[in-house]
């Protein structure tokens, strides 16, 4: 299986955390419920196309895409509405 990271996940896919990289928000990340198993659809950037916001855990969480490189996830398809 293929992995990417958060930054590069395409508008409206549906990802699951596979690792995140030893960095200096790794325990930040993870209090908001982005950590290993998690599921994340991409929903919306800011017209700058930075930050990008999530839906992990029920919520909706924005990162910016220098952290969301820490974030190993695996593909698993398109939202559908």
């Amino acid at each position: 299986m293929a992995y990417i990271t958060l930054a590069e996940l395409p508008p409206y896919g549906v990802c699951r955390v596979e690792r995140i990289e030893e960095c200096g928000i790794k325990a930040r990340l993870e209090g908001l419920g982005i950590a290993k198993g998690a599921e994340l659809v991409w929903l919306f950037a800011a017209p700058s196309g930075d930050p990008t916001a999530y839906s992990v855990r029920g919520t909706t969480v924005a990162l910016r895409a220098s952290d969301a490189a820490n974030v190993i996830v695996s593909v698993s398809g398109a939202w559908k509405a």
